[in-house]
């Protein structure tokens, strides 16, 4: 009697025990699913952080040549009036010229002469020019000066293209025995490539820098943050503290949420119908552009303070109210600094996503080609996103190495906002 009593009891127990091991195995496979697809997802980051990085620091190496100059005067000041105008207007070009026929004297042939000014830079009259209108004393000396090499030539050197004409190459056999000579010569070296970081943008990429696009993005993301920031936390704080809870709060805080999913560019739109057609500000310009993206990023940052503020436990308003506080001084002395590191998290958020959109700049006109370093939110000027669309279309080979790089810069932008919310929110967070 007793036995039959417990055999029931026993088979439940096994069941129990076979429940248990089956969710057990269920628990680790579904573990193990996620570990690999984890595995998966790094290895496809790695792979294109691999990609970007391995084409982006060859940029950070530039070929130089070394010529002897001779500063002649003839040619620079031939009426010897020291005049800024008339030192910026002389032919630099010549000089350039005369140095490497000095290298060069077995080449007699214009077309010889021609191919071997191409493995120079455009720009390396233009930085002659600007030794000479910073130290005058330099006419009519002369002086071993590094200058760089075109763009063509700096492929060659690096490895990233082969001597001939073949595969649409434009260093020929000539050209680069000339380069291996100087070489040997010890009169071509690489150098680290400064001007990617201090100069604008140029034609010409052995020249084109990325300082133009970073002025320009803190600019525009300056004001983003100045207009974005306070409405976004004051309408936060009226709707959650403060507003009635009644169709039309109800119709507001629906509008928020769909505008946090509107497509980039229809912001883009926006700007270009009402601030560029209606109001007439300028184009192009980072004034125009913050005003853009913050209209794009007000929806994230209501969004994100709300939820900061709801956050907060009941319980400290109950305290405040109860020592006698008013409605505001629970909001501004508790509730908002207690909030404080969710609106900094989600509003530094909001500024990276800003960062990196192209679309709603390129409709208002910051695609255009700016070589000027921007001084004001009112000077034209381009940002890293719109820069990199620029120089990954452009046709010179070049400039591939040059928007690796570019990409780069801008990854560590946002690597460097995504920290900054992380160390704010750590700074600012109170535990209650």
């Amino acid at each position: 009697m007793t036995e039959n009593v417990k055999y029931p009891a026993v088979i439940a127990a096994r069941r129990q025990s076979k429940d248990r091991l089956r969710r057990r195995r269920a628990e680790q496979r579904f573990r193990s699913y996620g570990m690999v697809a984890v595995a998966v997802s790094l290895i496809f980051l790695v792979g294109l952080f691999a990609t970007i990085f391995s084409k982006a620091y060859t940029a950070l190496g530039q070929t130089e040549i070394a010529l002897e100059i001779h500063f002649d005067e003839a040619l620079i000041d031939p009426e010897g009036t020291r005049n800024p105008t008339t030192l910026a207007r002389a032919n630099y070009d010549a000089l350039v010229k005369i140095s490497l026929g000095k290298l060069f004297p077995e080449i007699k042939d214009r077309r010889g002469r021609r191919a071997l000014r191409k493995i120079m830079s455009a720009g390396a009259a233009f930085e002659l020019r600007e030794m000479v209108l910073a130290d005058q004393g330099l006419i009519g000396g002369r002086r071993t000066v590094w200058l760089p090499a075109s763009d063509d030539a700096d492929m060659y050197i690096k490895g990233l293209v082969a001597g001939g004409l073949q595969h649409g190459n434009r260093i020929d056999a000539q050209q680069a025995a000339w380069l291996d000579k100087l070489e040997n010569r010890e009169q071509l070296a690489q150098r680290f490539n400064w001007r990617l970081f201090m100069a604008a943008d140029s034609r010409e990429p052995e020249l084109a820098g990325l300082r133009g696009a970073a002025v320009g993005s803190l600019l525009t993301l300056s004001i983003c943050l100045v207009i974005a920031f306070p409405l976004g936390v004051m309408t936060a704080v009226y709707l959650e503290e403060f507003a009635p809870r009644n169709r039309w709060t109800d119709l507001i805080e629906v509008n928020i949420n769909n505008l946090a999913a509107v497509p980039s560019i229809v912001f883009g739109l926006l700007g270009l119908a009402v601030l560029l057609g209606f109001l007439g500000l300028p184009r192009s310009a980072p004034l125009v552009g913050g005003m853009v993206l913050a209209l794009m990023t007000l929806p994230t940052v209501i969004i994100a303070g709300r939820a900061a503020l709801q956050a907060v436990p009941p319980s400290i308003r109950d305290a405040a109210f109860g020592i006698g506080a008013s409605p505001m001084q629970v909001v501004a002395h508790h509730v908002l600094p207690l909030a404080m590191p969710g609106i900094l998290t989600g509003t530094i958020i909001g500024m990276a996503r800003a960062l990196g959109e192209t679309a709603p700049l390129l409709m208002i006109g910051m695609v255009a080609f700016i070589v000027d370093v921007p001084t004001s939110p009112t000077d034209p000027a381009t940002v890293l996103p719109v820069q990199i669309f620029l120089w990954a279309d452009a046709p010179e080979r070049a400039f591939a190495e040059r928007t690796a790089a570019a990409i780069v810069v801008l990854l560590a932008f946002l690597i460097v906002m995504n920290l900054a919310a992380v160390l704010l929110r750590r700074r600012f967070e109170q535990r209650w």
